[in-house]
């Protein structure tokens, strides 16, 4: 288990003492981030008792893997958040436990997220002013807006998609699936997310502030879009399939009208040679030396007569072209790739453009340098 304390006071300070005091200063606030597995539990036990923390609660965050909420246990909320974590396009669970002083956030892997916030904290006084539920409300923001990235890397890849649909490129059911399920993903935890946030934000709880609750209300207002988004985007992907789907019924229709215009061709072709194939004597021209060349003839002008009907007509034309897939079963990959960076009380994303989809780069969890505080 690895623990990590940031204490802040009423003058912006922050220090890293090597134990979590159970008092905060005065104004101030205590920050308690754990990163803890199942064989943990006996010694986050230990450290969250002297917070007075709900003992079943903290076993949930290690032991099991809860959808998020927000539960008021009067005088701590517990609430379960979800962001982006690792190369792919999966959520991690971060359970917080906000109490009045304290601010205890466990964890089960890395997060860029937390990764940042963190340590901005630390380099802007303004951040260290910020009271406790505050800083959950940041956290949520930073962690649903990273979210956000996902939906638009998939605003980036959306139009590629469709275009390969409508020349109906055989790799693209394995990107699209691939799309499908990244999406379904992150889908799968925003709305309990942006319930959760629904019920801060109309908390009447002591330990929220009317600003914590205006702040809770920003990140609402995030993961309501963010959902409408991902509905919209899984309406998208369905037109997508359907237009492959007609672009491939118009592919196939295309081939099978040159094989009926080709079946066309050969049939008065085959009347004639089976006309001459009969075993009758006194046929017309079977008795010439010259006949078969005369037939022959024949045959191949009333060939070309056909194929030049069909070309004037419009039913044969040279196929166009078609270009194949340039990747096979790529996601939204790159939205893991969109670093958290704090400008003041306001989170930024910036999601990597779609050409570096196919990189592999870590994910990038250093901040970026702050402009000065707004006074």
């Amino acid at each position: 288990m690895e623990t990590r304390i940031l204490v802040a006071d009423d003058a912006g300070g922050v220090t890293r003492p090597a134990t979590a005091p159970r008092s905060a200063p005065p104004g101030g606030w205590v920050w308690v981030d754990v990163l803890a597995e199942d064989a943990d539990i006996n010694e986050l036990l230990a450290l969250t008792d002297r917070f007075q923390l709900d003992r079943l609660a903290v076993r949930d965050a290690v032991l099991d893997l809860d959808l998020p909420k927000a539960d008021d246990f009067g005088t701590q909320i517990v609430v379960v958040l979800h962001g982006l974590r690792g190369e792919t396009v999966a959520t991690s669970e971060i359970d917080c436990f906000l109490t009045e002083t304290h601010l205890i956030t466990i964890r089960g892997g890395p997060s860029a997220s937390i990764e940042a916030l963190w340590g901005q904290v630390q380099a802007r006084p303004s951040l260290a002013l910020t009271p406790i539920d505050e800083l959950l409300a940041l956290l949520a923001d930073v962690l649903t807006r990273r979210l956000l990235s996902v939906l638009e890397a998939f605003d980036e890849r959306v139009e590629d998609l469709t275009s390969r649909a409508l020349r109906a490129d055989p790799a693209l059911l394995e990107d699209l699936t691939a799309v499908r399920t990244d999406l379904t993903g992150v889908r799968r935890v925003v709305h309990p997310q942006r319930e959760a946030l629904d019920l801060l934000r109309h908390s009447t709880s002591p330990l929220i502030t009317d600003a914590g609750r205006r702040r809770f209300s920003d990140v609402f207002d995030v993961a309501s879009r963010l959902a409408a988004g991902l509905d919209e985007a899984r309406g998208a992907l369905a037109e997508t399939l359907d237009a492959y789907r007609g672009a491939e019924a118009r592919q196939a229709t295309e081939v099978s009208k040159v094989l009926t215009v080709y079946a066309a061709i050969l049939l008065p072709l085959s009347l004639i040679t089976g006309y001459f194939g009969m075993n009758f004597e006194n046929l017309p021209l079977i008795q010439r030396s010259w006949g078969w060349m005369l037939v022959t003839a024949g045959m191949l002008l009333l060939g070309l007569v056909s194929l030049g009907t069909f070309i004037s007509v419009g039913w044969v034309r040279r196929p166009s072209g078609r270009r194949a897939g340039a990747a096979l079963g790529r996601g939204l990959v790159e939205a893991t790739r969109a670093p958290a960076s704090i400008v003041g009380a306001v989170v930024e994303m910036s999601a990597m453009p779609l050409r570096a989809a196919l990189g592999t780069r870590p994910v990038d969890d250093t901040t970026s340098t702050p402009p000065p505080d707004a006074p």
